[in-house]
C-alpha cells in the first residue's frame, strides 16, 4: 500500500502527458524530464546581405543589382571565402508607382533586390566582408547569425546532460522518499534540441572599442530534453 500511495502521488502532475498514456502501469514509478544544456563561445557566422535599386526600366533594375553582387562575389573569393559557402541566386523585380490623387497610378520605374548569404568561417573576417560589401553598392545588413562548427557535438553533450539530470532527479526524489531505483521503464525523446545565440547586442557590449572585436564575444546556449519513466524497487 505504501509504494502504491508513493507512484500515485509522484505522478499526480504528470498523468496527461504522454508517457502517461502509454499504458496502464499498475506499479510504484517515478517520472521525471531531464534538462540540458550547454554554452559555447560562436567561431563562425552566417550573414545575409542585399542590394536594392531604382531604376527607370526593370533590365535597368536588375543590371544595377547585378553588378553590385558581382562585385560582392569577386571580393568574397579574393578573401579567400569559398563559394560553396555563398548563396546569391535570389532576385525580386517590382514596377514602382506614383498614385495622383483622382487619376490612374503612373508608373515610375522599377526596384529590383537582390540578396546574398555568405557562411563566414573565420569571424576576424567578418567585418571586413560587412565593410566591402557596402562599398560594393549592398546597401543593406539583413541579419547576422552567430553559429557553433561543433554543433554536433554540443548537442550529444546537451543531450546527455539532459540523461544524467533526469537520473538525478529520479534518484533525488526516491530517496526523499526512502525508496530506491530499480530501473528505467520508458525513455520518450523528440530530438528538439535547440541552440540559441546570445543577442546582438550583448556581443556588441563586450568589445573594446575595437569595432572588428565588437562582432564576437556572447554565447551560444544548446538545450535537450528527455522524459523517463523509472520503476521503483519492491520491498
Amino acid at each position: 500500500m505504501k509504494k502504491t500511495f508513493l507512484a500515485a502521488l509522484l505522478s499526480t502532475q504528470v498523468l496527461l502527458s504522454p508517457l502517461a498514456f502509454a499504458g496502464d502501469m499498475d506499479f510504484a514509478h517515478i517520472e521525471t524530464m531531464g534538462i540540458g544544456e550547454v554554452a559555447t563561445t560562436p567561431d563562425m557566422a552566417n550573414i545575409q546581405v542585399e542590394v536594392t535599386t531604382n531604376e527607370r526600366t526593370a533590365k535597368e533594375a536588375k543590371q544595377g543589382s547585378d553588378k553590385a553582387v558581382a562585385a560582392l562575389l569577386t571580393r568574397l573569393e579574393k578573401k579567400g571565402i569559398s563559394r560553396k559557402d555563398i548563396e546569391s541566386a535570389n532576385i525580386s523585380l517590382q514596377p514602382q508607382y506614383r498614385y495622383p490623387k483622382d487619376s490612374a497610378p503612373v508608373l515610375t520605374g522599377y526596384r529590383a533586390s537582390r540578396s546574398v548569404s555568405i557562411t563566414i568561417n573565420d569571424l576576424d573576417k567578418l567585418n571586413d566582408v560587412l565593410d566591402g560589401a557596402l562599398d560594393d553598392g549592398i546597401n543593406r545588413i539583413n541579419f547576422i547569425n552567430m553559429q557553433a562548427s561543433n554543433l554536433k557535438m554540443l548537442k550529444e553533450q546537451a543531450r546527455q546532460a539532459a540523461v544524467q539530470d533526469a537520473i538525478a532527479k529520479a534518484k533525488a526524489l526516491a530517496e526523499g522518499f526512502g525508496e530506491s531505483i530499480k530501473g528505467v521503464y520508458k525513455i520518450r525523446y523528440y530530438d528538439e534540441s535547440s541552440a540559441i545565440p546570445a543577442p546582438q547586442y550583448r556581443m556588441m557590449a563586450a568589445a573594446d572599442n575595437n569595432i572588428g572585436e565588437s562582432y564576437k564575444g556572447g554565447q551560444i546556449k544548446v538545450s535537450d530534453s528527455v522524459e523517463v519513466i523509472f520503476e521503483l524497487k519492491d520491498k
